[in-house]
């Protein structure tokens, strides 16, 4: 069974955090993972999620082929993820969360801390993407985020490179930017300021800043993904960067966008369990699953993401094709986010973000 529950309120310390980092080889569906179906314990994990369309596809692909596999665990949905919640319930000593969506890096910053050692030996890494599996999480998508537009706010063509984006005199039009360190807000910048890909890392943060602050009086900085693709549905942005799995609705909505694939930005998206989570067992259990090439498929083709397992066989339909970031669509780059770069600059970094939003 699966089941929703409200959202879990957070106080106002908590929203900055939260709009850092809010924002996708083994057996089939039915298969368990590192542990016997027969030895499970009744279990119920409450599952931290971003909410939206997206929970719902990972309801779909993950949670109820696992409750299947695994009829004494069930499953209560809620969201936003947050650091500082879990960081208040740890040090409460009153984790009520098992699984929580999130950064890698951030995870791997507070492992040990704030989220739970894992033991994910019984893991089958040898088909996995590089990175997908840490001392504290276990990836389960990568997500990418490409610069698009809006094809009715600009007749004549848009914007075709990162430079373009930043370039306010040829392309006028209102900017959206999620204010996520997931979603590319600071390696846009330095690609669009002469930075070479393989340059990046380690980030030059104040740079980055710099050169956000030349488009800052025309974009909308938004707190989480879903703000942000509700500020595109509304025409409230003329161009972006929107995770692939926001893109994807959009398109399906008959929405006309234009998506530049030029250098473009992606993330591993990743699951944390907080450090005294009273399902620990079965959250392990169930977070090995979701790497299962079956599950893996599954969640690309409901989301667009790009999957973590070399096995998976995604089969993608017209709108996902479209933001296939290691599909032939993309004629451009990727840069993939340095998980151990963030992992040991995260704080910092966030709390320069912060400064500079507010600023």
């Amino acid at each position: 069974m699966v089941s929703r529950s409200r959202t879990l309120p957070i106080g106002a310390a908590a929203l900055a955090v939260t709009a850092l980092l809010s924002g996708c080889a083994g057996g089939s569906a039915g298969a368990p993972s590192s542990t016997s179906a027969k030895a499970d314990a009744p279990a119920t994990i409450t599952y931290v999620g971003y909410g939206g369309a997206g929970q719902d596809a990972q309801i779909q692909a993950w949670q109820k082929p696992y409750t299947a596999a695994h009829p004494n665990i069930t499953f209560v949905n809620t969201s936003p993820p947050d650091v500082a919640q879990v960081k208040a319930q740890v040090d409460s000593g009153s984790v009520q969360w098992d699984v929580v969506a999130t950064a890698p890096y951030a995870a791997q910053q507070n492992c040990g801390t704030l989220f739970e050692k894992l033991d994910l030996s019984k893991v089958d890494q040898s088909q996995l993407v590089k990175g997908t599996v840490g001392d504290c999480y276990i990836g389960n998508w990568i997500n990418a985020t490409p610069i698009a537009y809006r094809t009715d706010a600009f007749p004549n063509g848009g914007p075709k490179t990162v430079a373009d984006f930043f370039n306010k005199k040829r392309f006028p039009g209102q900017r959206g930017i999620v204010t996520n360190l997931q979603n590319g807000i600071l390696e846009y910048p330095l690609l669009a300021d002469g930075v070479k890909p393989d340059d990046l890392y380690p980030l030059d943060v104040d740079r980055a800043l710099d050169k956000l602050s030349e488009i800052r009086d025309v974009t909308t900085f938004a707190p989480n993904v879903g703000a942000l693709q509700q500020a595109v549905q509304s025409k409230q942005v003329d161009m972006f960067l929107l995770p692939d799995s926001r893109l994807v609705p959009l398109l399906q909505s008959g929405m006309k966008l234009t998506i530049v694939w030029d250098e473009t930005v992606a993330a591993l998206n990743a699951f944390a369990i907080p450090k005294g989570a009273p399902n620990k067992k079965a959250a392990v259990d169930f977070i090995s699953s979701v790497i299962e090439p079956e599950q893996v498929a599954k969640i690309s083709e409901l989301l667009g993401v790009a999957p973590v397992n070399k096995e998976a066989k995604p089969k993608l339909d017209q709108y996902t094709k479209q933001v296939q970031v290691y599909g032939p669509v993309n004629k451009g780059g990727t840069v993939l986010q340095d998980v151990d770069w963030y992992a040991k600059n995260f704080n910092e970094t966030s709390t320069k973000l912060t400064t500079w939003l507010a600023g």
